[in-house]
């Protein structure tokens, strides 16, 4: 110890005094050069580390700064992509798909559609057995139950008592055969009441989960509030068959022949309206599946020849709905049960003016509401109307069949579409032969249910072969726009 003491107090006077100057501070201070003119060429060593030292840290600042700047960029970025995403997904859920509806609501409109076939064929059972006014009451929430005890039944049948119907046609009626007819009429207001049911909730559930475009959402709820119009007018229509004074005295009880045919078109336009909505969706996934083919049929439909074409149908879909409608009418009026006989009505083929254009319809003094009164009144001339548009109708599809196989048309016209035709042919043919076969045995009740069967299927036929000949401008843009993004 006494050896290293002397060198330990010696070394301090040897070292320099910037040997005790920390590094922060010789930053700080200018660097002194050896010489004013080597200054600028010939930095000291110590000055050149210093100098080195603070470039160092310089970058390695500026390089700290830079990175924590560029990674909360990237994570502020990162974020805002996020949040982005997430709230374009929550705008697609909100919103309507723009190219299609989903294909299970086309197979459920379709569904929906032949469960309207059936009630149709089912309330001309319910009109042909005459149990249409055995429930004399409407209750819309209540009556989907029948009656449970005899004493319910015994409080319906006596309701039906006072009915006009029971007073004059059915007063030896008991209660056994009062239970038939009422099972007839409430099996089929619960019909009406299960399509309601399994048509207004599911269209709920599809436009709230946005499994249909926006257009076809607003068909959805046209059919819905269609639905519930109906079962208004099945009432008013049974209605007018519980009071005396809304038809003549002494004649035979029957609900209006004008609410009839309101409650039959209504049903006839809400099945078309579920029938084409359904057709409509899956025509437009199959153009969509090809748009190059789709893209020629486009073409080939704007081809000239094809305006009359497609104008004849939809003149001719009219027709058959207003042979309908005048059906209707007869069946109103029973005037199926006059004049069994075909194609002559008694002497010749129409009976007599005075029969046909008989003052007795007329309310007014001066006649002026004789022609029209005695065209919806009259059975005779009625029944005259419907055959003349039955027969009108028979030879408009067959001249628009021999239309579609001549001239331009033929060359044009779409596959699908002459088999549409074809197809109309033949339902034509087998209605006119139902129709024939009712008249002529009396309107027997199978035959009577299967031709009106064969008019709703008649115009189904016309209906699919119209929506062949056209496609909506929409679809056309949806096809134009899925052909445009294929790679060439």
């Amino acid at each position: 110890m006494s050896l290293i003491l002397p060198g330990m107090r010696l070394a301090p006077s040897r070292l320099s005094r910037l040997q005790f100057v920390c590094r922060q501070c010789l930053r700080h201070q200018s660097p002194k050069a050896s010489s004013r003119i080597l200054q600028p060429s010939r930095p000291s060593r110590r000055h050149a580390s210093t100098t080195s030292t603070t470039l160092i840290t310089t970058k390695r600042q500026g390089l700290s700064a830079n990175f924590f700047s560029t990674s909360a960029t990237v994570q502020f970025n990162a974020t805002t992509s996020t949040a982005t995403h997430a709230s374009a997904q929550q705008l697609s859920r909100r919103a309507f798909p723009e190219t299609t509806s989903s294909k299970s609501v086309a197979y459920w409109l379709l569904g929906s559609a032949a469960s309207v076939f059936g009630i149709v064929v089912f309330g001309g059972l319910t009109r042909l057995t005459e149990s249409g006014l055995s429930i004399t009451e409407w209750k819309p929430v209540t009556g989907f139950l029948p009656p449970l005890t005899q004493q319910d039944w015994e409080s319906e049948f006596e309701k039906y008592r006072a009915s006009p119907e029971f007073k004059m046609l059915n007063s030896q009626m008991d209660l056994a055969e009062f239970k038939k007819i009422y099972f007839m009429e409430w099996s089929h207001r619960l019909w009406g009441r299960f399509i309601g049911l399994s048509f207004v909730v599911p269209t709920a559930y599809f436009i709230a989960r946005r499994r249909v475009s926006a257009p076809m959402a607003w068909n959805l709820v046209g059919i819905s509030s269609l639905i519930g119009f109906q079962g208004f007018i099945g009432w008013w229509m049974v209605k007018s068959g519980l009071k005396d004074d809304l038809f003549a005295p002494g004649s035979h009880p029957r609900v209006s022949q004008y609410r009839l045919t309101a409650h039959l078109a209504t049903a006839f336009v809400c099945y078309s309206w579920m029938l084409l909505a359904g057709l409509s969706i899956l025509r437009t996934r199959r153009l969509l599946a090809n748009p190059a083919d789709s893209m020629k049929l486009v073409e080939a439909l704007k081809h000239p020849a094809m305006v009359p074409f497609r104008r004849s149908v939809a003149a001719l879909t009219a027709l058959v709905f207003t042979t309908v409608l005048s059906g209707a009418l007869v069946a109103g009026l029973d005037a199926g049960l006059i004049y069994n006989e075909f194609p002559k009505m008694g002497l010749g083929l129409a009976p007599p003016a005075s029969e046909l254009w008989d003052k007795f319809y007329s309310h007014k003094e001066d006649g002026s509401d004789l022609w029209w009164r005695n065209m919806l009144e009259n059975p005779s001339l009625v029944q005259l109307d419907h055959r003349i548009l039955a027969t009108t109708t028979f030879f408009s599809v067959l001249a628009l069949f021999a239309y579609a196989r001549r001239g331009r048309v033929v060359t044009v016209l779409p596959k699908d579409a002459h088999k549409g035709v074809t197809g109309v042919v033949h339902l034509v043919c087998l209605q006119v032969a139902l129709g024939i076969s009712t008249l002529i045995y009396m309107v027997p009740i199978p035959l009577a249910a299967a031709h009106q069967a064969g008019a709703l299927a008649l115009l189904t036929g016309t209906l699919v072969l119209g929506q062949r000949l056209r496609i909506p401008k929409s679809t056309l843009s949806l096809i134009q726009k899925k052909l445009a993004a294929m790679p060439k």
